[in-house]
C-alpha cells in the first residue's frame, strides 16, 4: 500500500471512529462528553486575567481538549467530524508517514488544559497515529479558576458561574480549605447571597462596616465550620453519595429556615434540620419505583 492509499485509509478510518464515538455519546444522553471545546467559551467563562509566554513545552496530546475557531471540524478526541477537511488531514497524515519534519503546534494553557492556536489538523493526525507527546509553542492563560483536561462543555455553566461568586466574594483567598464545588449550578449565587446576608447581619450587630474578609471569615467560624463538622462526624454524606459537603451545608442551613418558619420556632438546630433531611431521605429510598 502506497502513501496515498494509506493517508485514505487513515482519513476513513479517523473518520468512522468519530462517527462511532458521536453515536456512543448520543446513546449516554451525554453529546456535551464529546464536543471539543471552544477557546473562547472556556476563557468567556473563567474570565483569564493574566497571560504569559511559556516558550516551547512538550505536551501530552491528550491534554489538548479545544480549539481556538475549529472546534465544530473536530470532536473531543481530535477525530475530523466535518467530511471537508480530508485533503489538508491526509496531506499532514502523508508528511508524517514520511517522517519529515513538521513546525511546532501553537497552544494556549489554561490550568491543566490545552487549546489549539494553530496545528488543528497535526494534533488530529497525531492522536490517530498514536502519538503521545507533541511539541508546542505554549501561551499560558491564567485563572483563578481551576481546570484539568477532563472539562467538559457541560461543565463551563458551573465554571462560569464560580467565577462570578468568586467576583463578589474572595472565597478562595480567605478560605482556600473549603472545596467549592456545588451540583446545583443556581446554588453558587445562593451561597454568595447566604453569606452577604451574613455580613449585612455583622454591620448591624457591630455597627460599622463589615469587609468581605471579615465576613467570610466569620461565616465560616461560626456557621459553615460547626455544620460542616457535624456533617464528617454523622457521616451523613455516606447518605448522599452524588452531593458535596457545600451542597448539604446549604440544604441544611435552608432546611432549618423552613422547618423553623412552619414551626414558628427560631431554636430549630442544624442538627435537627440534618436529621429531618437524612429522614426524608430514607423515606424516598423505601419507596418502591422512586429513584434517588
Amino acid at each position: 500500500m502506497d502513501i496515498e492509499e494509506r493517508a485514505d485509509r487513515d482519513f476513513s478510518r479517523a473518520r468512522r471512529r468519530a462517527f462511532l464515538r458521536r453515536i456512543g455519546a448520543f446513546l449516554r444522553n451525554d453529546p456535551a462528553s464529546n464536543r471539543l471545546l471552544s477557546f473562547e467559551e472556556v476563557k468567556s467563562a473563567l474570565g483569564a486575567v493574566e497571560q504569559v509566554y511559556l516558550g516551547m513545552r512538550t505536551v501530552p496530546v491528550e491534554k489538548i481538549v479545544g480549539s481556538v475557531g475549529r472546534h465544530r471540524d473536530f470532536d473531543r478526541a481530535f477525530l475530523p467530524s466535518n467530511p471537508d477537511i480530508g485533503e489538508r488531514w491526509k496531506k499532514i497524515d502523508r508528511l508524517m508517514q514520511r517522517a519529515e519534519e513538521l513546525p511546532p503546534i501553537s497552544l494556549y494553557k489554561i490550568g491543566e488544559a490545552y487549546f489549539v492556536r494553530d496545528g488543528n489538523h497535526r494534533v488530529s493526525v497525531a492522536r490517530q497515529q498514536g502519538v503521545e507527546m507533541i511539541d508546542a509553542e505554549v501561551i499560558e492563560l491564567r485563572t483563578r479558576i481551576p481546570i484539568d483536561s477532563a472539562l467538559t462543555a457541560r461543565d463551563l455553566l458551573h465554571k462560569m458561574e464560580l467565577r462570578r461568586l468568586l467576583e463578589r466574594l474572595p472565597i478562595d483567598r480567605v478560605l482556600p480549605e473549603i472545596r467549592l464545588e456545588l451540583s446545583d449550578v443556581a446554588d453558587y449565587r445562593r451561597l454568595a447571597t447566604h453569606i452577604e446576608a451574613h455580613g449585612f447581619r455583622l454591620s448591624q450587630l457591630w455597627r460599622r462596616y463589615v469587609s468581605p474578609e471579615e465576613a467570610l471569615r466569620d461565616w465560616y467560624e461560626y456557621s459553615y465550620r460547626p455544620i460542616a463538622e457535624m456533617i464528617r462526624e454523622e457521616r451523613i454524606l455516606d447518605a448522599f453519595p452524588d452531593r458535596t459537603e457545600l451542597d448539604l451545608y446549604l440544604w441544611i442551613v435552608r432546611n432549618r429556615d423552613r422547618l423553623a418558619l412552619e414551626a414558628r420556632d427560631d431554636r430549630i438546630s442544624p442538627e435537627d434540620a440534618a436529621r429531618d433531611l437524612l429522614r426524608r431521605r430514607r423515606r424516598r429510598l423505601q419507596i418502591p419505583g422512586l429513584t434517588s
